[in-house]
């Protein structure tokens, strides 16, 4: 089957920019693509924290383009470098603004601005390359304005036979700016500020850049099934679940997978001792070694991790009420960062005021104590007020980690209740709850800690069956290859 030329943009690709599951989405995806015989580029714009020890072979490969914003035009360079075998392109703005010489990825009051900066110099980079890409597959707010700017000029101007396909990563997030930045980058402001466009459906004086995003790219997926059901029918939609049922025709949810290559106990690096499906008693000694790194005594109690952001939208009370409620028959440890101080204060407090024999939250993240908490710990919790998919279940599952989750988004499906599912025993893994309640949350664990206690043969077999599920990208690539080619029956000549 004839390759294509994949461009894949994002705010983010781990390792070298990564501040979410975003940077894993664009590595993993990109990654499985390329080893399919495709050709792939990765765009993203050239940051001052860029991890530049993960960049091999750093070249220009263009440096006289100009775009319009506002009342000036801004020159900008493009730099090519390898990232993990994967072309990354470095798309370098020049701007009085500094607007990617900020110190972190997001967080400014003209996020807006820059990331709309980017996208127009992107296609402006494609206009004038010597090969377009088949497919541009943009990401969440950051490129919304992208497939805007490709069928309001670019498409005129060359790039024709260009389709895109845009993913959305999570709706809390959706580009809210003034319509003035529309004129900044020369569009049609009365054109584009209309119900059908981008005039957001909360508030109509707000251009939506999501939304924009839906409405003008070809094809629109988001990370798992479940949310994608879940952001038509529900609140969990942030305002456009009417705009996605309208576009349902072209939407669709896609689970994302895991890199099984980083994401591997039987070679992973980080961890003391190998092992996998057919040694998992060696998984011991990684809990011994967790426990010793984090000061905790050793116990036949079950160990219960957390590994996340800190954020609402993760479901910060019960994790608090969880850790509480652990600690009367187990340990805990969590490794998270939280960016509201109030939150982190929290998790201080608590970890003060816990037995530190059996109990240890830090906050902050480390990527090696990461890989041994999957290691040494037997249960994973994900209470989730909302998911759309999670990697976290994935990982610990493939470590033995047996995970306990709020049902909700990509949780719901990966993980099936060991107790209450539908499926076979053989593909039961974890232990699910549905109410955001500490009643539902307690249900799960006892449940959870009742039968690693009392019926360890059984716990045994939920780790087994979560270490063969197959996560990798190879199954979701072949959904998005379906897609593309989709897109690219009816090309023009």
């Amino acid at each position: 089957m004839e390759s294509l030329y994949i461009a894949m943009v994002s705010a983010e690709c781990a390792p070298v920019a990564k501040a979410g599951g975003l940077g894993d989405f664009i590595h993993g995806l990109g990654r499985e693509l390329m080893a399919c015989g495709h050709e792939v580029e990765i765009v993203l714009p050239k940051y001052d924290v860029l991890r530049y020890e993960c960049i091999q072979g750093l070249r220009p490969v263009r440096r006289d383009l100009w775009v319009p914003f506002e009342r000036e035009t801004i020159h900008c360079d493009v730099e090519s470098g390898q990232v993990d075998g994967l072309r990354c392109l470095f798309v370098d703005v020049h701007s009085r603004h500094g607007f990617f010489n900020r110190g972190r990825i997001y967080g400014d009051v003209d996020d807006a601005e820059r990331f709309t900066v980017f996208c127009h110099v992107v296609l402006e980079y494609f206009r004038h390359a010597k090969r377009r890409p088949d497919v541009i597959h943009c990401n969440d707010w950051q490129t919304g304005l992208l497939p805007v700017l490709l069928y309001e000029r670019y498409e005129r101007l060359g790039l024709r036979r260009t389709r895109v396909c845009y993913s959305l990563h999570n709706l809390g997030y959706q580009g809210w700016c003034e319509p003035r930045l529309l004129s900044a980058h020369g569009l049609d402001v009365q054109r584009l500020m209309t119900p059908d466009r981008l005039q957001d459906p909360g508030n109509p004086r707000c251009a939506n850049l999501m939304k924009g995003g839906i409405v003008y790219s070809n094809f629109v997926t988001t990370v798992s099934p479940r949310y994608a059901w879940e952001i038509q029918h529900t609140e969990q939609g942030m305002g456009l679940q009417s705009l996605l049922k309208q576009y349902h025709g072209k939407f669709a949810g896609v689970l994302n997978g895991i890199d099984v290559t980083t994401w591997n106990p039987a070679t992973d690096a980080a961890i003391p001792c190998h092992y996998d499906i057919d040694r998992l008693p060696r998984k011991a000694k990684n809990q011994r070694a967790l426990r010793e790194r984090l000061d905790l005594i050793e116990t036949a109690r079950p160990l219960v991790a957390i590994v996340s952001r800190l954020e609402r939208q993760k479901g910060i009370e019960l994790m608090l009420h969880a850790i509480s409620y652990t600690l009367n028959q187990g340990q805990f440890v969590l490794l998270g960062t939280a960016s509201e101080p109030a939150i982190a204060a929290e998790f201080i407090r608590l970890g003060r005021d816990a037995d530190p024999a059996h109990c240890r939250l830090q906050l902050g993240y480390d990527e090696d104590l990461a890989h041994l908490i999957y290691a040494g710990a037997d249960l994973i919790l994900i209470p989730s007020r909302y998911e759309p998919c999670g990697l976290t279940q994935m990982i610990a599952m493939r470590y033995g980690c047996v995970p306990v989750v709020r049902g909700v988004g990509g949780l719901a499906d990966t993980v099936f209740d060991a107790n209450d599912s539908d499926r076979p025993f053989s593909e039961r893994n974890g232990f699910v709850f549905h109410e955001p309640t500490p009643e539902a949350l307690e249900g799960a664990l006892e449940r959870a800690l009742g039968l690693w206690r009392e019926h360890p043969d059984h716990f045994l077999q939920l780790r087994l069956n979560g270490m063969r599920a197959d996560y990798s990208w190879r199954t979701s690539t072949q959904r998005y290859l379906e897609i593309y080619r989709y897109l690219l029956r009816d090309i023009p000549t």
